[in-house]
């Protein structure tokens, strides 16, 4: 066999479709890292509050509960959007959605870094969180679409870990950039990094056209478009079924406390309880946000599955109120600093709930199931950031210590969500059965 001889038509053939595969798969990942630098953006909006809570209570004279009030806002108009925007990815696509909605996410942040009053601010909170709204979305209907189904936790965790750049830039950072300039430089510091998103996105990202369907006469047609009508009646075999609501309530709770403590009370509870400057207060952000990275790896290893995956989800939301109950009844700098820190080692047992959530439903409502969830979720996160905020407001107005009433508030929802969880109807291996 002559090893110079021209390959045959075939070989050329087999070659070419390897080359354009190669050439595909590459393009492709560069697309999600495009789509994963928005992702990376909304993390990080939503956790600036730990840092420039402190800054504007003190250019605004915010009472705790417009501090709520202000973070609460991003996760409420995000949450609230998340239907509609997987309703326009189905039509439109993940490129033209994310292109159409991330302007506002800029144009809110310009507006907060030059708010001349607080309803200006949150005006701005509100444009961040809807333009922000597709983002996790886009990124996993983007890998669901155009990776193997054997490549979908691979590419997941290199967007997870991407965004998880977004949360660490809210730490020290943020708050080196704070004590130099402002925090109006913080939010234009996102805006432009927003911008440089945005053109990536822009210039990279594409999508082939939307696949026919083929009818038994071989006739093509194109496939079926989603509308918002047909989305929400779509929802609704969801709440007919038992266990729907324990999860909901649970959901509500189990990533609301994590946010609630590393996005908006961290920083003013280290500077105001315990005098820690800003820059210290970002360190032990940063901290807590390479455990919380970690976390979900580690939850995703040991994952129990089957009924004990509630028990673990339960456990570990009881040990996370224990945790706040502790930080509410000391005023110890130990236990401020270093729960956080544990804390964010024990919050990925917030992942479990998305292998359960896939468990518990039909694989025709598996879709369905999880856009529930991240709803579930983001707006739990903007509750109880309000309610901790309008408690918080009640221990001053009544001399009492303000973060007392914060982590007692967030140790009490987490102990009626997993209360809920316990005493309603939950599933079992895919079962829906009750357990008292």
């Amino acid at each position: 066999m002559n090893p110079n001889a021209a390959p045959k038509p075939a070989e050329r053939s087999r070659l070419s479709r390897i080359a354009r595969f190669s050439h595909w798969s590459a393009s492709t990942t560069a697309m999600l890292v495009a789509l994963a630098t928005a992702f990376a953006l909304s993390q990080a909006f939503r956790t600036v509050g730990a840092m420039m809570a402190t800054p504007l209570s003190q250019n605004f004279g915010l009472t705790p509960q417009q501090l709520g009030m202000w973070a609460g806002t991003f996760h409420f108009t995000f949450g609230v959007m998340q239907l509609g925007m997987g309703v326009s990815i189905d039509m439109f696509g993940v490129r033209r959605t994310v292109l159409s909605a991330f302007p506002l996410a800029i144009a809110g942040a310009v507006l907060c870094a030059m708010a001349p009053s607080f309803h200006a601010l949150l005006l701005g909170q509100a444009l961040i969180g809807v333009g922000c709204a597709p983002a996790f979305l886009a990124c996993t209907v983007f890998i669901a679409r155009h990776f193997d189904a054997a490549r979908f936790t691979a590419m997941s965790g290199l967007v997870m870990s991407m965004a998880g750049m977004g949360i660490l830039f809210t730490g020290t950072p943020l708050a080196l950039l704070i004590e130099a300039a402002s925090w109006r430089a913080g939010y234009a510091a996102l805006a432009g990094f927003a911008v440089l998103s945005w053109l990536v996105i822009f210039w990279r990202v594409r999508e082939p056209a939307r696949a026919a369907v083929v009818h038994g006469g071989g006739q093509q047609v194109p496939a079926e478009r989603q509308s918002l009508r047909k989305a929400v009646r779509e929802l609704l075999p969801l709440f007919a079924m038992p266990h729907t609501l324990g999860l909901l309530c649970f959901a509500c709770v189990s990533y609301a406390a994590f946010i609630t403590l590393r996005g908006l009370w961290l920083g003013p509870v280290l500077h105001e309880r315990h005098g820690l400057s800003l820059v210290a207060s970002g360190n032990v952000a940063l901290v807590m946000t390479v455990a919380g990275m970690i976390s979900p790896a580690l939850f995703g290893r040991m994952d129990p599955g089957g009924a004990r995956r509630g028990r673990w989800m339960m456990s570990c939301a009881v040990a996370g109120a224990l945790m706040f109950g502790a930080m509410a009844l000391t005023h110890s700098a130990v236990v401020d600093i270093g729960l956080p820190v544990i804390y964010g080692l024990l919050s990925g047992y917030s992942v479990l709930q998305y292998a359960y959530t896939k468990n518990a439903y039909p694989a025709e409502m598996t879709g369905r199931a999880m856009a529930l969830l991240n709803m579930a979720m983001f707006l739990g996160v903007s509750l109880m950031q309000w309610t901790t905020g309008v408690a918080a407001s009640w221990a001053v107005a009544h001399g009492a210590e303000p973060f007392r009433a914060v982590f007692l508030t967030v140790a009490g929802m987490l102990a009626l969500g997993t209360l809920a969880f316990l005493v309603l109807p939950r599933s079992h291996g895919g079962q829906s059965s009750v357990k008292r």
